[in-house]
């Protein structure tokens, strides 16, 4: 099995009109041709929280059974897309009749209101069952942005073209698995929650059945595989963004969520679940 678990797609009369939809928005952002840049990438990580924001209070059960569907994994992802995009849209609008400064105002202020909503659905929705359990998640988050530090210093020392190349835009894409391994290792070994991806927990099943997993655990080889595989796809994109910046970014931004969004899942998952 590759998929994840609880990979599932929602039925026809609910996926096509998503699909549709986001299409029409991908469209529409096409012909539109809006510049892509570090502080755009940025202006969409809240959005990559926003999602899986919405995919935790899916498996608290807090939506409705006839669209909850929407929001479990694959769904959320195209229903956020779509939202996002509409954003982006609306900035896009604001700015050229002179009523924003930047493209990406709207969006960064839209996603992080929308995270923050959510999130605090979520945390009260923890504090009603008495699941509310911060210690472990927020420490999750520190000592990821501590790996990250870690990590971008190496990375700017060590190859700096790279570093200086790929900017905000690299730095998102290693807090992102950083996060992501940091909170799986976590969850792994302090937690004792299982892993949902097969590939996941091949790698923790690896280091499980080394000598050091007694004293140290099996999650740390987890979090040195997902900060390793973000630092050497920067290192491919290099050339990439240089000579195509715009689609250069736009997939490492795809590639920050694919880390990000499951990282801050599982953060908000301990803290209220």
């Amino acid at each position: 099995m590759v998929l994840p678990e609880g990979f599932v797609l929602p039925p026809w009369y609910l996926l096509g009109p998503t699909v549709v939809i986001l299409a029409g928005v991908v469209a529409f952002l096409w012909s539109l041709d809006p510049p892509v840049s570090d502080r755009t990438i940025l202006a969409f990580a809240p959005w990559m929280l926003f999602g899986s924001t919405l995919h935790v209070l899916h498996r608290l059960g807090a939506f409705p059974d006839s669209i909850e569907i929407l929001f479990a994994t694959p769904s959320v992802y195209l229903v956020t897309a779509v939202i996002m995009g509409l954003a982006w849209i609306v900035g896009i609008f604001l700015h050229a009749a002179g009523l924003q400064p930047t493209n990406e105002r709207v969006p960064l202020i839209a996603g992080s209101g929308f995270f923050v909503v959510f999130a605090g659905f979520a945390t009260v929705t923890g504090l009603n069952g008495g699941t509310f359990q911060p210690f472990w998640p927020v420490i999750s988050v520190v000592v990821a942005g501590v790996v990250t530090a870690l990590a971008w210093l190496a990375l700017g020392l060590s190859f700096t073209e790279v570093a200086a190349t790929t900017g905000v835009t690299g730095a998102i894409v290693v807090f992102g698995h950083a996060l992501d391994g940091v909170s799986t290792a976590v969850g792994y070994d302090v937690m004792r929650a299982g892993e949902e991806v097969p590939l996941s927990q091949i790698v923790l099943d690896t280091a499980a059945d080394l000598p050091t997993a007694e004293y140290i655990g099996a999650g740390w080889l987890f979090v040195l595989v997902k900060v390793g595989l973000a630092m050497v796809v920067l290192g491919l994109f290099r050339e990439f963004v240089e000579e195509a910046p715009r689609q250069a970014r736009l997939l490492l931004a795809f590639i920050a969520a694919v880390g990000l969004g499951p990282g801050v899942h599982n953060v908000l998952l301990f803290m209220v679940g």
